[in-house]
């Protein structure tokens, strides 16, 4: 009896622990996702005190196509950039993964550098380059002496080109590392039974990749549906729904705004869902682990050499955006003006950076709110995915879905979310208004970071045998004992992939920022904006560069102290 007594007792003190677990993660979800999402859906549903769907009638109406043509425009170039950042970027991961030539190092590395482009930086350093006054655009209307620009970056040509370079890293970094898991002995015995290169590349290597193309694909069509840069600083006329919410969000109409997000949020989790139906249709996994195939060096001079050269022209490319910010940060306020190219340079812009309180004052925002969100991204990620990997209950796979939630909702809809839940005093805002306040960034930051933290938390933790936790617990340790010194540094490096990438990616956030930031709490990338608006070209770059270096200084820290490199945080 006694030793019934004993696992009852152990068992019911396990479930005490779930439960503990359990219940805060749950709380946190109601709160800032769940109910805000409610709050949305139902300011869209409820018109005058009743249910009805005047709102959704009025988006759909044939005699007012603008939300009509937003929603079309939306999903049209997010298709659009998922077929073009996988004609570049799986081509790339393909040839620097497959063959070894050289400078073959160095052109792998910069395929990344879009990654440390916050997006507003990256529409910004295009418009400074390709623009209709941009440097390469004047440039050759000199060198070829035309009357008119050569070209203009505008419309869905200048959207799809942005999408294109900054997008492209998803496809290259997810497929590059499904290639460095395929083992070597498939292709070669696809090979001995008579397959082609074609045949053994359509018939072998591509199905294994599906997964990494589905994923890529996923993250492109999501960002692209939720881009708000690249369409607010080159569109003109162009209507995108990301665009529609933010406009009826600031002309005051709050109903059709969140109409618009309840619209989006469905196209979004709609593609979602389809993406990982079609992945689960068959299975991918292979049977066997092993090495990955070894690079081929290439011998032929008639291929090497042009991979060469077309990988040296594609680094230029690629540096052109950040060595152009670099160059536009030492122009002195005033000094480009009617000039054809700036003719004035020095350091005066980051010496104010640096010196004037107010011009630092939204980097200071910028690092105190990414760190809180990120600090409470930390504690939140590890505990849900803790809960999710090592714990039963009844519910873990709903409880999956609310945790991805965020992820799947763009950004201005998330923003949306928030407004209207939090526009009047809440129960979970202890009594008070948080839009407005400084708050209710750092807290769009937190929920719209959730995912990332969890996700490579949870891939952390599935990894790790179960009995290194039960060991210590017979051993007469806690659970906060047993996970503080057993778990925790086993899994730190996969806390710190998605922990940093969420600080890198709180400090250039945008979209959020632009739909909730106050004059008292804006960060560097409303800075920027406020500065192109008064033509300080010179200034706004200053703060594009510090915001860069910033995200590339974390990232290295990242990988010297943490082993977590730039390609695992993906």
């Amino acid at each position: 009896m006694g030793v019934f007594e004993w696992i009852r007792g152990r068992l019911g003190s396990e479930r005490m622990v779930t439960w503990g677990l359990l219940l805060p993660v749950m709380a946190v979800l109601l709160a800032y996702v769940l109910y805000p999402s409610y709050r949305t859906l139902a300011e869209s549903v409820w018109v005058d005190g009743a249910f009805s769907l005047k709102n959704y009638r009025a988006f759909f109406n044939p005699d007012s196509l603008s939300n009509l043509e937003a929603l079309w425009n939306s999903v049209y170039i997010s298709l659009l950039s998922v077929l073009f950042s996988a004609l570049i970027g799986v081509p790339l991961a393909l040839i620097f993964n497959r063959y070894d030539f050289p400078g073959r190092r160095l052109f792998a590395s910069a395929a990344i550098l879009p990654m440390v482009l916050p997006s507003l930086v990256g529409v910004m350093s295009f418009m400074f380059l390709y623009g209709e006054s941009g440097l390469v655009t004047r440039s050759l209307q000199d060198f070829f002496g035309l009357q008119e620009p050569p070209f203009r970056l505008r419309g869905v040509a200048g959207i799809l080109l942005v999408h294109a370079y900054t997008m492209y890293v998803y496809f290259y970094m997810t497929v590059s590392s499904a290639i460095r898991g395929i083992h070597p002995a498939l292709e070669e015995a696809a090979a001995n039974l008579g397959a082609g290169p074609w045949r053994r590349f359509r018939s072998v290597i591509l199905p294994l990749l599906t997964p990494a193309l589905v994923a890529a694909s996923l993250l492109v069509f999501m960002t692209s549906m939720a881009s708000f840069s690249a369409p607010f600083l080159l569109a003109g006329g162009f209507r995108v729904l990301s665009l529609q919410i933010y406009f009826s969000k600031i002309n005051g109409n709050l109903d059709m705004a969140a109409t618009q997000s309840v619209i989006l949020s469905i196209i979004s989790i709609s593609f979602l869902l389809f993406m990982r139906w079609y992945q689960g249709r068959r299975d991918y996994r292979m049977m066997e682990k092993g090495v990955s195939h070894h690079r081929r060096e290439l011998h032929n001079p008639w291929v090497k050499w042009p991979l060469v050269l077309a990988g040296t022209v594609g680094v230029i490319l690629l540096l052109l955006p950040h060595v152009t910010l670099v160059i536009l940060s030492l122009v002195p306020e005033g000094t480009w003006t009617w000039q054809t190219y700036p003719t004035q340079f020095s350091l005066e812009n980051y010496r104010l950076l640096m010196k004037d309180p107010r011009i630092w004052e939204p980097v200071r925002n910028s690092l105190w709110m990414a760190a809180l969100a990120t600090a409470g991204n930390f504690l939140f990620g590890v505990l849900t995915s803790y809960v999710l990997a090592k714990r039963k209950f009844k519910g873990k796979n709903l409880l999956d879905i609310l945790v991805m939630l965020p992820w799947a909702l763009p950004a201005t809809v998330v923003a949306m979310n928030l407004i209207l839940a939090f526009n009047v005093p809440t129960p979970f805002t202890l009594g008070h208004i948080l839009v407005g306040t400084f708050w209710i960034l750092p807290l769009a930051y937190f929920v719209r970071h959730i995912p990332l933290v969890v996700r490579s938390t949870h891939a952390a933790l599935e990894q790790l045998d179960d009995s290194l936790e039960e060991a210590a617990r017979n051993l007469g340790a806690r659970w906060f004992t047993a996970f503080r010194r057993v778990i925790l540094p086993v899994i730190l490096p996969g806390i710190m992939a998605g922990t940093l990438l969420a600080f890198v990616t709180a400090v250039g956030e945008f979209v959020s920022s632009v739909m909730l930031y106050t004059i008292a709490n804006r960060p560097i990338s409303i800075e920027i904006m406020n500065q192109l608006r008064m033509f300080n070209l010179g200034q706004a770059a200053a703060y594009a560069v510090y915001q860069i270096l910033l995200i590339a200084g974390v990232l290295l820290i990242s990988q010297r102290f943490f082993g977590v490199k730039a390609e695992n945080t993906l």
